[in-house]
């Protein structure tokens, strides 16, 4: 059993995940049952009937996530677009608002910008790590401000409680992409979030094999209003989806302390490198959003992004020589990734106000050996 006060990896292996009543399994079944056997019309056994509307296993992962994110309630998607759809298309009308954070992930940028905005959904990106900035940027009908921090790709913090704070001025919800720090380092819901977002394909799932998304609110009441339109709009995660993120929690915090630990001496590494003209990290006393991310954060994550002191083309280069990283799109895996966000991750934002330097390369620091991570690097710079 847990409870609130439970530590977090207790939680992390516990929450929602009782041994079967039925055998006694210390990990719970994957129930990938469509239908469920109902006692009489109506008469529904555990609440299920349909495992669009309801599965044991999904069931489980809401609770846990609920529980590490210290949230009221949880859902889980098929992918984390599907997850920010749903949040969106819930919280907003055609003709409402959203301030977007000024480098948004491409794939939340093109969601908005190109599918939502036919809907009748308007945007404005700023700066959120300005207050005064966010407050010009509201507006009467803005019922969302859009926030992650760290940012994607450029890794720009953002002060939760501040922002929560304007975003509740104006009535509006404030929603906490997570993802780069996930509930080990960061829980935005006590520092003032309405939702929390994750792609649970990064650091929750961890192992590189499985898509998904995730959703944690504060209020229950927006919470059940979700919960309709998750089954409703039916981008649900699958049973088997489900248990692969339950097994992948229980290993979520000795992960991140060795993505972190491997990260910060990466970091100093390129620092110091010759090649490389400034490292975007927060967990380095020379980022401008070190002090707020030591204040809201237990830890400073395993992405970095870097500049390279020379053209695009030295950064293709490097991304190309690199051999224990992995030249691959996404992030969190146990495995190091290099990618070049302008080239892949957010070419959706070419052309537009969230655009990112063609110089920037980003790495997502796996658990590997960290000498060899920087014997590689170092290869690659050349």
């Amino acid at each position: 059993m847990t409870g609130p006060t439970s530590g977090f990896n207790t939680r992390a292996i516990h929450a929602g995940q009782e041994p079967d009543p039925a055998t006694g399994a210390v990990i719970p079944p994957v129930h990938l049952t469509t239908t469920y056997k109902q006692d009489g019309v109506g008469g529904l056994r555990g609440g299920y009937e349909y495992s669009r509307s309801g599965n044991p296993t999904r069931t489980a992962l809401h609770e846990a996530l609920a529980a590490l994110e210290e949230g009221t309630r949880a859902l889980a998607f098929a992918s984390g677009l599907a997850a920010e759809d749903t949040l969106l298309r819930t919280a907003c009308r055609p003709g409402d608002h959203v301030v977007l954070g000024g480098d948004a992930y491409g794939g939340t940028f093109r969601l908005i910008s190109r599918v939502l905005s036919e809907w009748g959904l308007e945007y404005t990106p700023t700066h959120l790590d300005d207050p005064d900035a966010l407050r010009a940027a509201i507006r009467p009908t803005t019922r969302v401000v859009w926030c992650e921090t760290p940012s994607n790709p450029l890794l720009n913090i953002t002060d939760i409680e501040v922002t929560a704070a304007v975003a509740h001025e104006a009535g509006a919800l404030l929603v906490v992409d997570n993802t780069f720090a996930s509930p080990y380092l960061q829980r935005p819901l006590t520092l003032g979030a309405d939702v929390v977002v994750h792609s649970t394909t990064k650091y929750l799932g961890g192992h590189s094999d499985v898509v998904g998304g995730a959703l944690v609110v504060r209020d229950t009441g927006l919470g059940e209003r979700l919960a309709y339109n998750h089954n409703a709009m039916g981008a649900v995660a699958s049973p088997f989806d489900s248990w692969l993120v339950l097994r992948s929690l229980k290993t979520l915090g000795v992960r991140m302390d060795r993505h972190c630990a491997n990260a910060a001496r990466v970091a100093e590494f390129l620092l110091d490198h010759p090649a490389v003209a400034s490292v975007l990290y927060p967990g380095l006393p020379t980022h401008p959003g070190h002090d707020v991310a030591a204040k809201q954060r237990s830890g400073f994550g395993g992405i970095i992004s870097f500049r390279h002191r020379d053209v695009e083309d030295a950064a293709l280069k490097v991304c190309e020589r690199a051999q224990v990283f992995t030249l691959a799109e996404s992030l969190g895996g146990v495995e190091s990734l290099i990618e070049h966000p302008g080239r892949m991750t957010h070419a959706s934002a070419a052309g537009s106000p969230l655009e990112v330097p063609s110089d920037l390369v980003r790495l997502s620091v796996g658990i590997e050996d960290v000498e060899d991570l920087l014997a590689d690097l170092d290869s690659a710079l050349g």
